[in-house]
């Protein structure tokens, strides 16, 4: 029986890449996207890739859109083997710039998205006894950044959320938690961000517009380091959901694998530390 995979945010960028790979891989894939009226893009890749897939309407911040979801395709396959959180929204602003509405919504779709679709597949996985469950976090997951420290708390509460799970949901149950490290994509997920900062006020005349003009003038050249395609950074997922070990987290570049060093040096792939927490307060279950 074909394995089954579910991806969310499959309208551009990494969510195409990846669904596109892991049919390639022989995956039954569930490619997602919040409005159908977005899938071209996702066709036109599935088409030129000679792939099938199925394209369900998926909004992460409705858990009755999940819940339908998730349903439909027990129905129709038994199981969900593979959940990739990818729906995710960037946001460049400072604390002090930030509206209350724009900071809850960053922490809806980035943080209670993860959440809530990983809630409605693990009864699932659990008595299925096998599943992997993966987060696209960042290298903002681990290292705060200028102008960022909205995105960058999500994706730290992403990463302590899987690395939770990974502690004793995973050995318990014979699931696995990993989440992606990625520093930055060519897609339209930075463009994004940006057009949602020029729509509310660019940038602003205030204290921090000099910092914030700095920034944004070394975008460019961090950028011929830093960024990667969405194809590349696909190609680690696949790695890390194929691999025998899954990782707990995995950075997808040596550009990352730089700026998250002191961070990671002493346990690149979290596994040690996994252990760890299981033996401190589980006495090693599993």
């Amino acid at each position: 029986m074909r394995r089954t995979f579910l991806i969310t945010g499959t309208s551009s960028g990494l969510g195409i890449s990846i669904a596109i790979q892991a049919a390639l891989a022989g995956y039954k894939v569930y490619a997602t996207m919040r409005s159908l009226d977005k899938r071209a893009a996702l066709d036109r890749a599935a088409a030129d890739a000679g792939v099938s897939l199925q394209v369900i309407a998926l909004d992460v911040e409705d858990v009755n859109s999940i819940d339908s979801c998730v349903q439909t395709i027990i129905d129709a396959d038994g199981g969900i083997d593979v959940l990739v959180n990818n729906a995710g929204v960037g946001f460049v602003r400072s604390t002090e710039q930030a509206s209350d509405v724009e900071m809850q919504w960053v922490v809806d779709v980035n943080l209670m998205g993860v959440m809530r679709c990983t809630k409605a597949v693990l009864p699932h996985m659990r008595a299925a006894g096998r599943g992997h469950v993966v987060a696209i976090s960042s290298v903002g997951g681990l290292v705060g950044q200028p102008f960022n420290e909205v995105y960058c708390a999500t994706k730290f509460a992403v990463e302590g959320y899987i690395e939770s799970l990974a502690s004793y949901v995973g050995p318990a149950f014979g699931l696995h938690f990993s989440v992606i490290e990625p520093g930055g994509i060519i897609s339209e997920f930075a463009n994004n961000a940006l057009k949602q900062m020029t729509s509310t006020g660019g940038v602003l005349e205030d204290a921090y517009k000099p910092i914030i003009e700095k920034y944004m003038a070394g975008a460019q050249t961090r950028g011929q380091s830093a960024f990667q395609t969405s194809d590349a950074v696909a190609e680690v997922v696949m790695g890390c959901i194929q691999a025998d070990q899954p990782p707990v987290r995995v950075r997808t570049s040596a550009w990352a694998e730089d700026l998250c060093e002191l961070k990671t040096a002493g346990d690149s792939d979290g596994r040690l530390l996994q252990k760890k927490v299981l033996d401190m307060f589980l006495d090693g279950l599993g």
